[in-house]
């Protein structure tokens, strides 16, 4: 009987080579599930919660690539577009303004930038921009801004106060009580308000209300402060009196509260001294108008009048020596100031 051998099969080498890489990779198989079943192990969760977990991050992937590329196709856009379109059609855009809290500034500046934003869908309104631009004018110390459906923009103002008035270079700017500038005035405008003068006078302004509060009897009589040298404020009375401080925030309120106390008792604002100065701490220094000339004047009236009682006498003693008899001599005394 024929025998049939074949040839070309795999040959010992091979065999163990393959039945090695076989063992090797069963053998990291079981070491990958081991280390992953004891990964598992930790987790505060299943193993099917971990599969939804995943489910979800892909998902989520997914939406988001999707969205990326819906954005750079314009769809969100076209989308926005079409639903404030659809708003307008439907009566929800804005057909009339409301202004609420303007009392002192000139309301037409709000409705300059308000109205703008007219015949523009609800939707599509810049609520955030509207505000951020309210902000912007001087008077608006803060604005609300809301919708009121349909047709209706609601503008709310919270204003600032004016609480003093700047001079520089002649011109009058009124300032809120934190130094804010907030309009152009004229001086008919201007009147009972305090006037603040110097380099820097307006930042100083919570100072001088600090200031001002440690003598509250004196304050209404205040018309007039100045910020002298960037260190130290001059008080102007409305009686044109002037008071000067002396530096230091403890050292002027100190002064300015001693001051108070001596006008209480003796009357100083609306008096003949015309400065008082109390830079010094044990003294004050008052000028009284004229004086040094009503000084001169009395000096040079006192001597005057002695001169004219020294001439007299002498003209009575001639007057004497005048009337003796001849060869007598007459006794003459002359009385020496």
């Amino acid at each position: 009987m024929a025998q049939t051998i074949r040839r070309g099969g795999k040959a010992v080498r091979r065999v163990a080579a393959a039945s090695g890489t076989k063992r090797k990779v069963n053998a990291a198989r079981r070491q990958t599930g081991s280390v992953i079943d004891q990964i598992m192990q930790w987790m505060p969760f299943s193993e099917e919660t971990l599969h939804r977990i995943l489910m979800v991050v892909i998902l989520g992937g997914a939406a988001a690539l999707a969205w990326i590329v819906a954005s750079m196709a314009g769809v969100p856009q076209l989308a926005e577009a079409e639903m404030a379109l659809f708003a307008s059609k439907s009566g929800f855009e804005v057909k009339r303004v409301e202004v609420r809290g303007v009392n002192r500034m000139n309301e037409l500046k709000i409705y300059e930038k308000v109205l703008g934003q007219r015949d523009q869908a609800m939707p599509r309104l810049d609520i955030a921009g509207l505000r951020n631009d309210l902000l912007q004018l001087s008077w608006v110390k803060d604005a609300r801004v809301s919708r009121q459906l349909p047709d209706t923009l609601v503008v709310d103002v919270i204003e600032r106060s004016p609480h003093a008035v700047m001079r520089r270079d002649g011109k009058l700017t009124l300032i809120d009580d934190t130094g804010h500038p907030l309009e152009a005035v004229n001086p008919a405008r201007a009147k009972g308000l305090l006037v603040l003068s110097g380099n820097g006078a307006e930042t100083r302004v919570p100072d001088l209300v600090h200031l001002l509060d440690a003598a509250p009897a004196l304050r209404p009589q205040v018309a007039e402060a100045e910020w002298i040298g960037n260190r130290r404020w001059n008080l102007t009375f409305k009686t044109q009196q002037v008071l000067a401080l002396p530096e230091g925030d403890d050292q002027s309120a100190s002064a300015l509260l001693t001051f108070a106390r001596m006008d209480g008792v003796d009357r100083l604002l609306g008096g003949k001294v015309v400065s008082f100065d109390m830079r010094s701490a044990d003294r004050i220094y008052m000028r009284v108008p004229g004086r040094a000339d009503a000084l001169a004047a009395a000096a040079r009236a006192e001597a005057s009048t002695k001169a004219a009682a020294a001439t007299a006498k002498t003209e009575s003693a001639h007057a004497a020596i005048a009337s003796a008899a001849p060869g007598k001599s007459p006794i003459i005394k002359i009385a020496q100031d």
